[in-house]
């Protein structure tokens, strides 16, 4: 059986040909669906404001103060960067070679061996799936978080304290309107775009500039102590301690896939695409560093005293010791803002990534979730069905707060098992893979190899407790969940009868009987696609 043929044109015929985008993506065997309202900018926008720099740094400093304190967050940070880097230029490659929403599982299905394509695409695709709908969670738990911690830093004793139900409360409030919000049409959410790369940027450089100038001189550090002093809090080696905190990096500049499941509804999206990708890792990579300096020079000595704030988030207590009570809430504000258009554009981003999934019938209920709202141009079923799914993995927090602290663990876990798989059936099996107006030659396979070892790395990394004496309550229950998962995706791929081992062949052609009869080629077309829509002609003559 052929795999669906990964067609590359140049840069030079995507802008000389209006419907480029439209006989790229043909080629790939879909029809346009969506409205392509996303610029290379707005693009662009999106893979730094779904990193979102400083809400992700509120959220997993934790990871870093106590695991080697200023010096971890500095030079933890500098040497991570270079790693993501090389992920992100391998996705970039494969995102330029087949610009397509469902993008991974798209990618390992064309480019792996025919006897395995099938079950290899189905467990990317659900990782994928896991992946961001798990971060959809992740940052709305987290978004929820900064709420409780802005009350803490309003109140005169910061011993306000919050019970299960009211945190859910608010975690629901905030997933159920970021879901009316992501229903809108394309146009409107391509415009946000420039709103919130402005407030993250902002946030960026209020951080670096603005707060070492407010800092008190008690809470400035010298040189000597902000680039050197190594705090060791949980009790794990230091050596060990130093690469726990290289979490704290890799959950911030994460989610390297954002941009190409929205492949579909951008213009240019060849070259959009993975240059959205490789910018949105520079800018944050330089933009992240120099927030986490001027953290180091402005968080005082006492980093014990920091890492168990009374407000609950180290970060909120640097900004409270800087700023003074009013400031300090003014500007945390502006985070929790920040932090919910992270939120939100992790919802739109899974929404195109499930509808894409959807669309080749692998997804439950894959009849209703595979349409385009007749209003608004976008796939609000799919909306929904990840906020919905959002709600339920909520319900964790009920649990206790190691379950749900492991759904941050798993966005990256699912992420980097999804993520290496198609780059790595680029180069373990024979295909016919061809490079798209991005791609780095010859440089290809060494940064392919740094990516897929550096990722299985961390991936058992991520499964350490953050202390080396630990009770069952607080252990890391990451591998135990991510296990789960994973494992009712393969039972249900193969469950008798019913298992997608019977009906799931990859990736679906979604042009209809209607166009048979047009004069275009088929060449493009994989033969399980033609038998499916017994299709004999090309939706676009190419």
């Amino acid at each position: 059986m052929a795999a669906p043929r990964v067609s590359a044109i140049s840069s030079s015929e995507l802008h000389l040909q209006p419907d480029a985008d439209e006989t790229t993506l043909a080629k790939l065997g879909y029809k346009q669906e969506f409205h392509r309202e996303f610029t290379p900018l707005e693009v662009a926008g999106l893979a730094f404001s779904y990193v979102g720099v400083v809400p992700s740094i509120v959220s997993v400093i934790f990871y870093a103060i106590p695991n080697g304190g200023p010096f971890a967050m500095v030079w933890g940070w500098a040497i991570a960067c270079p790693f993501i880097m090389c992920i992100g230029l391998a996705m970039a490659e494969l995102a330029s070679a087949a610009p397509t929403s469902g993008g991974l599982y798209y990618w390992t299905y064309s480019l792996a061996s025919p006897r395995c394509r099938n079950f290899l695409s189905w467990i990317v695709g659900f990782s994928n799936t896991v992946q961001i709908i798990t971060g959809v969670a992740s940052v709305g738990w987290a978004c929820t978080i900064q709420i409780t911690a802005a009350i803490n830093i309003a109140s005169s004793d910061q011993a306000y304290t919050t019970t299960s139900w009211q945190l859910y409360g608010i975690y629901a409030a905030l997933v159920l309107s970021q879901a009316v919000l992501v229903s809108f049409g394309t146009k409107v959410l391509a415009r946000l775009q420039r709103l919130f790369t402005l407030v993250n940027a902002s946030l960026c450089f209020i951080i670096i500039i603005a707060l070492p100038i407010a800092t008190p001189p008690d809470y400035r550090n010298s040189a000597n102590f902000a680039l050197g002093d190594f705090a060791n809090l949980d009790g794990w080696p230091s050596g060990f301690a130093f690469i726990l905190s290289l979490m704290a990096p890799l959950y911030t500049i994460g989610g390297f896939d954002a941009s190409v499941h929205m492949s579909e509804e951008a213009s240019n999206a060849a070259t959009a695409i993975p240059w959205a990708i490789v910018s949105s890792i520079a800018i944050s990579a330089v933009l992240g560093w120099g927030v986490n300096v001027s953290l180091a020079f402005c968080m005082g000595t006492d980093v014990g005293s920091v890492f168990s704030s009374p407000i609950g988030q180290p970060m909120a207590q640097i900004l409270y010791n800087s700023l003074g009570q009013k400031k300090a809430l003014a500007l945390w504000c502006l985070i929790i803002v920040a932090e919910y258009m992270v939120a939100a554009n992790c919802l739109l981003v899974g929404s195109r990534q499930s509808f894409a999934f959807a669309r080749d019938g692998a997804l439950p209920f894959s009849r209703y979730l595979y349409r385009i709202n007749r209003y608004t141009g976008t796939p609000v079923n799919t909306v929904w069905f990840d906020a919905i799914s959002a709600l339920v993995i909520g319900l964790l927090s009920f649990v206790s707060t190691e379950a749900i602290d492991a759904v941050f663990t798993i966005a990256v876990t699912a992420s980097y098992i999804a993520y290496i798989t198609p780059i790595t059936t680029r180069f373990v099996f024979k295909n016919d893979f061809k490079p798209g107006p991005f791609h780095l030659g010859k440089l290809s396979f060494p940064v392919a190899v740094i990516a897929v070892v550096w990722m299985l790395f961390m991936i058992l990394v991520f499964f350490f407790p953050a202390t080396p004496q630990t009770t069952v309550q607080q252990m890391n229950y990451t591998v135990v969940v991510l296990g789960g998962f994973m494992f009712l995706a393969i039972s249900w791929y193969y469950c008798p009868v019913y298992g997608g081992v019977h009906w799931f062949t990859g990736p679906i052609s979604n042009f209809t009987p209607a166009i048979r009869g047009e004069n275009i080629d088929e060449e493009w077309m994989s033969e399980k696609e033609q038998r499916d829509v017994d299709v004999s002609v090309s939706a676009v003559d190419v």
